[in-house]
Parts: structure tokens; sequence; C-alpha cells
């Protein structure tokens, strides 16, 4: 099964940025930072830095397909890398805005 492109994630993030999809907080860990997010049945962990999204270390597409930061990386592009800043930032107040298994969407 062929693997997911960084292009492929980054769409989601952009999607759910705009409003398009739904993100959804699945679980936090306090201690690394990194969060697992749904977007419409792709499931993404997601590398923070404090409360600065740093880079997708891993997806899997509904289909079963999957991507991950050692892929992206030979690649040169991680999906966070694709963001332009705005797309950055409304993702990270999303997620800073509902507590775990709370989706949150972008209010039209």
């Amino acid at each position: 099964m062929p693997t997911l492109l960084s292009r492929e994630v980054y769409q989601q993030l952009r999607d759910a940025a705009m409003g398009v999809r739904t993100l959804q907080l699945v679980q936090q860990h306090q201690l690394d930072g990194q969060r697992w997010v749904d977007i419409d049945g792709w499931q993404l962990l997601l590398d923070f830095e404090g409360d600065r999204l740093h880079h997708c270390e891993h997806c899997r597409h509904p289909d079963g397909r999957e991507g991950s930061l050692d892929t992206w990386q030979r690649y040169g592009t991680n999906p966070v890398s694709l963001l332009s800043t705005w797309e950055m930032a409304q993702i990270e107040q999303l997620l800073r805005q509902k507590p775990t298994g709370a989706c949150v969407t972008q209010p039209a």
C-alpha cells in the first residue's frame, strides 16, 4: 500500500484551519507535547513545543495508508511546513479552545 504524501496530509490540516473539515482532539500527551487529532477520519499525531505546532509525526488515512515524519523528511517536507502562518495559527487556536474529545471547527 502506498504511503501518504506530505501534501495529502497538509490538505487535511489546511481544510481544518479553513473550517471545511472537523478537527477533534483525541488524546493529549502532557509530557512530550504530542496530540492525537482526528480530521474527518484521518488520524494525525501532531508535535507541539509549548503551544506552537512544530510538526506532524504520523498520519493514518481511513483506508489504512500511513505516512510518518521519517518518510516526509526523506523528501524534504513535513505537512506542517506547508501551512501558511495563518493556517498554522488557526490550528493552534482550535486546539487550545477545546478539551480532549471535543470537536472543534472554525466558525462560518
